[in-house]
């Protein structure tokens, strides 16, 4: 499975290793964005940004600050109705944009809240832990342990020891299996409280390292 990750030079013994460190979520990004039609540019212009401004005051009423608001797409198009006969409806404005939420706790209330604000597309909610970069390093140590585990067990079975680390690659891990890298949350993950925060989410690391080998 991990052939594209291998050392093809007969040198020595070359392991992949794996570990995974979990932990509980403490952010989470909102992507929602708000469309709007009108006969001219400037009124759909307009209007987005009204809806935007009424989406801003919500989030402020939550004590959550303008820099945890990103835009990421401001859009015009023109809208057709293909029912039938061809018809043009106007000009279609979409500003979409992420919220970040530190507080897990006021999600459904902000969620709710922004779509009755005018937020009429609600792309997802992702969720994350803001200690990503020391929780990868955490992993990236275990996964390294994890290969020479590995390599000490084919060395005792071969009678021979292992020597120096000759080479180690990073493996991504997105082109690692599912369940290895996947977010355990959801129903069958949560802590069972009923709420819509995964019970814990999964920082995943891999690695290949080789070993040169040593005569028993």
């Amino acid at each position: 499975m991990y052939g594209s990750h291998s050392i093809d030079a007969p040198w020595g013994a070359s392991v992949f290793g794996a570990a995974s460190v979990d932990a509980a979520p403490d952010l989470a990004r909102l992507r929602v964005a708000i469309a709007e039609t009108r006969p001219k540019p400037g009124e759909a212009f307009e209007a987005t940004r009204g809806g935007v401004n009424r989406i801003r005051d919500v989030l402020r009423g939550h004590g959550i600050p303008d820099t945890a608001v990103s835009t990421s797409r401001l859009d015009l198009k023109s809208s057709w109705d293909y029912g039938g006969e061809r018809k043009f409806l106007g000009y279609e404005c979409t500003a979409s944009f992420v919220i970040e939420l530190r507080e897990l706790d006021l999600l459904e209330s902000v969620l709710v809240d922004v779509v009755e604000a005018g937020a009429n597309q609600v792309d997802g909610v992702e969720f994350d832990v803001s200690a990503k970069k020391e929780l990868r390093a955490q992993a990236r140590r275990a996964a390294v342990a994890a290969a020479r585990e590995k390599a000490e067990l084919y060395a005792e079975a071969a009678q021979v020891r292992l020597g120096p680390v000759v080479h180690i690659k990073d493996v991504d891990s997105e082109q690692m299996p599912s369940n290895y890298r996947s977010h355990r949350g959801g129903a069958a993950g949560g802590d069972g409280d009923g709420d819509l925060t995964p019970g814990r989410i999964s920082v995943t690391a891999g690695v290949v390292v080789g070993f040169s080998l040593i005569g028993g």
